[in-house]
């Protein structure tokens, strides 16, 4: 396997480096279809043309270019899509992917092209053309990088990643945008990601058991994995910290660190 280098011998420190390999595909474990997932989004319609910010590329007369020649542009970007996005929340609770690393893996994975992203403590932002999210939308949804109840498609109001789970295992949102359907067993969308209700419920499949979620965890937890065997890495971090505060309040004591 192949990745950027990542310290540590521990299953955690095994999983991250799984993560940020740039050829790894993940499992996927569940179906949902593609006018679902436009749905979900809530940018438009099933069935509707993708509108667009300029003419399609091959209709563009520009002056020659090497770089253009060298960089392939994405099936959104050659027919001159607007830009969209996905926002993901992740639960503190074994969540498969904390925000920081789901970050990375857009900018590691070769699936995901021309995009922008950033990263806060409970959600992760990305924006690319529409047609190439509702493509990686499969991805993010269908596979081991979403949990139905301990990941959540928000777009507004992303709060509750570090609050108990509810009596059914889902994590908050004050929208109430997905509920638990017993019946069926199922995690059942009601809303779009901008909180907007549904003309009819999305199912997205059962949670994940604790048991497997522990099995994917990719964070250090004192109930888990604790952050104590990973020596190396707790030693990087002790040193940017210390780095961090020199630099601002005393950096006449850095030299030699």
């Amino acid at each position: 396997m192949v990745g950027i280098p990542y310290p540590g011998t521990d299953e955690i420190a095994e999983r991250r480096r799984k993560w940020l390999d740039p050829d790894f595909k993940p499992k996927k474990l569940r179906e949902i279809s593609d006018d679902d997932i436009v749905k979900l989004l809530g940018h438009r319609k099933p069935g509707m043309a993708y509108s667009s910010v300029h003419p399609p590329l091959d209709e563009i007369k520009e002056p020659p270019d090497p770089i253009k020649e060298l960089v392939e542009p994405t099936d959104g970007a050659r027919h001159g899509d607007r830009i969209r996005y996905i926002q993901f929340t992740d639960s503190q609770h074994f969540a498969p992917l904390p925000p920081w690393l789901r970050f990375r893996i857009y900018a590691t994975n070769r699936e995901f092209r021309g995009f922008d992203s950033l990263a806060y403590s409970g959600r992760t932002l990305l924006e690319m053309r529409e047609r190439d999210i509702d493509r990686v939308a499969k991805t993010l949804l269908e596979t081991e990088m979403f949990d139905t109840a301990r990941c959540a498609l928000r777009s507004i109001t992303v709060h509750g990643y570090s609050l108990r789970l509810d009596e059914d295992g889902l994590m908050f949102d004050a929208r109430r945008r997905y509920i638990y359907d017993k019946e069926r067993g199922e995690v059942v969308y009601v809303k779009t990601q901008q909180s907007v209700p549904l003309e009819e419920p999305v199912p997205v499949g059962p949670p994940l058991p604790e048991e497997e979620l522990k099995k994917m965890a990719t964070v250090y937890r004192f109930d888990h994995v604790p952050p104590t065997v990973a020596d190396e890495l707790m030693k990087v971090v002790k040193r940017i910290g210390e780095l961090r505060v020199l630099g601002g309040l005393r950096p006449d004591l850095i030299n030699g660190k």
